[in-house]
């Protein structure tokens, strides 16, 4: 770990709260075949300290930041939304520091408060008594928590509030798919009701009962919104070099520009908006890390099927290793960019996209309509496509036409998924994905032919690098050979959704 790091470890929280009174009872478990004994423990005091932005934006998420002392997880706390009664919950040690929210933690969630102070926005202490509810091997099932809180907003006006709670946490174990419901009856027969806050801090800070912005009406605008709270989630992803997280990240980034280009006139956006740059630029930044997680993963499926005596030389290590390592250097350039100002003021702008843009389209088109102008861009470059293909065209032309036809076809899926008309979505899939394969094979060959060069360089045998090479034109003249049937798919498609 690199000097003035925190060390961070990661837990999934299953929990339920209930709302209760003073007098009321405490459950009993007994006769549930799960639960074989109750453990009763002493009872604990735990104070924490919540911190936010001033616009209380990790709140608007229903994310919380709490730096707590006593209890047996004394430390920094950050709680995200993960499903329905779980969250994901990330700790640090409490450190020195009382106000200073470690870096690790601030990291996690960087595309949400940006370079917007964290500072303490409410202050709660709960009197804890637990039950650990165990299993006839001794495993520990679930706690329940009796809480007493007292807490107040930090702010001047903040008034003081107390009252009783009940928690119910299932613990990490193979337990039944059903405890938390046989569990949850139990609490309700003891006259506990769900309680109307999802979290302590809510209900001080009154979250919970501010209400829900309304969706945008239009849905290419809704489609947008959503993307963009799709856009937050995938960055943190990326930030714990989660599976697919970086493609998954690109794909959103590519989706938002997509969708904003086909209704510019309701954003107020040019061809050459700042913001589509931005998001341009976003997206090949990603591309570094993804296109050589694609290579790594084609060339070690590829070397696989192949039978070991044509496997000849070093060539696992040049391919497969090779774009391991581009794909590190390429998170690790992506985390920088979305660590910066340019980052934040791109996703700032993003959200003022949003407040700004009318409820039901500026420009009132149709959904129709959009679907139209996005399948004009494809025939235009499937029409091109053709005319260069009829020249004496170099193969990177070529190549370049048909990529010009792939991104017309992913403005049409984006633009038809948001409008409802699903088939027509379909269609442009299939030939967004006919053409994906195809340059993924075209870069898969300029790839091969430069690290065949090296390694013949190197007095290796280059004999592997000829066959996959081979394999990769093979697949790209499936591909070209299937085009005019998919586009014919496409047309019939869009005329039934006119």
């Amino acid at each position: 770990m690199a000097p003035g790091k925190t060390k961070t470890a990661r837990y999934t929280e299953i929990e339920r709260k209930f709302a209760v009174t003073e007098n009321t009872v405490s459950p009993s478990f007994e006769g549930l075949s799960a639960v074989a004994e109750v453990v009763r423990s002493g009872t604990q005091r735990l104070d924490a300290v919540y911190f936010d932005t001033p616009d209380r934006d990790l709140a608007a998420h229903r994310i919380t930041l709490r730096r707590r002392t006593g209890g047996s997880d004394a430390g920094w706390h950050l709680k995200l939304p993960a499903g329905t009664d779980t969250r994901t919950e990330v700790r640090a040690p409490l450190g020195t520091a009382t106000d200073a929210v470690p870096e690790e933690l601030r990291d996690v969630v960087l595309a949400i408060v940006r370079d917007r102070p964290l500072s303490p926005v409410a202050r709660i202490s709960t009197q804890r008594s637990v039950e650990v509810l165990h299993r006839s091997d001794g495993t520990a099932l679930a706690e329940f928590c009796d809480d007493r809180v007292t807490a107040s907003a930090t702010d001047p006006d903040g008034d003081e509030v107390s009252w009783r709670e009940w928690e119910l946490e299932l613990l990490p174990a193979d337990v039944p798919g059903d405890l938390m419901d046989r569990l949850a009856n139990r609490l309700a027969d003891a006259g506990a009701t769900p309680a109307a806050h999802g979290s302590k801090l809510a209900r001080v800070l009154g979250t919970d009962t501010a209400p829900e912005p309304a969706p945008p009406a239009d849905p290419v605008h809704r489609a947008i919104a959503e993307q963009i709270e799709a856009l937050l989630v995938w960055d943190r992803a990326v930030r714990a070099d989660g599976d697919d997280a970086v493609h998954q990240m690109r794909v959103t980034t590519r989706k938002i520009r997509s969708l904003l280009q086909g209704s510019k006139g309701s954003f107020g956006l040019d061809d050459d908006g700042w913001v589509l740059d931005e998001l341009r630029a976003l997206a090949a930044v990603l591309g570094v890390a993804r296109d050589a997680e694609v290579l790594a993963e084609r060339y070690e499926r590829a070397l696989d099927e192949l039978p070991a005596e044509l496997v000849r030389g070093p060539v696992r290590e040049r391919l497969v290793e090779g774009a391991n390592r581009r794909y590190t250097a390429g998170w690790r350039r992506s985390l920088l960019a979305m660590r910066s100002s340019r980052y934040f003021r791109l996703l700032d702008a993003l959200d003022e996209l949003l407040a700004a843009a009318p409820p039901g389209g500026a420009d009132g088109a149709s959904p129709s309509a959009g679907i139209d102008t996005a399948y004009k861009r494809v025939r235009k470059a499937a029409k091109s496509a053709a005319a260069v293909a009829a020249e004496e065209s170099t193969a990177a032309e070529k190549d370049e036409a048909l990529h010009r036809i792939r991104k017309g076809a992913k403005r049409l899926r984006y633009t038809a998924a948001a409008t409802g008309a699903d088939k027509v979505s379909d269609r442009a899939k299939d030939i967004q994905s006919l053409l994906g394969d195809h340059q993924d094979s075209v870069v898969s060959k300029t790839h091969l032919v430069t690290q065949a060069d090296a390694a013949h360089a190197a007095g290796e045998d280059t004999f592997t690098y000829g066959l996959l090479y081979q394999l990769e034109d093979e697949l790209a003249q499936q591909s070209r050979a299937q085009l005019q049937h998919a586009l014919k798919k496409l047309d019939k498609a869009v005329r039934k959704a006119r």
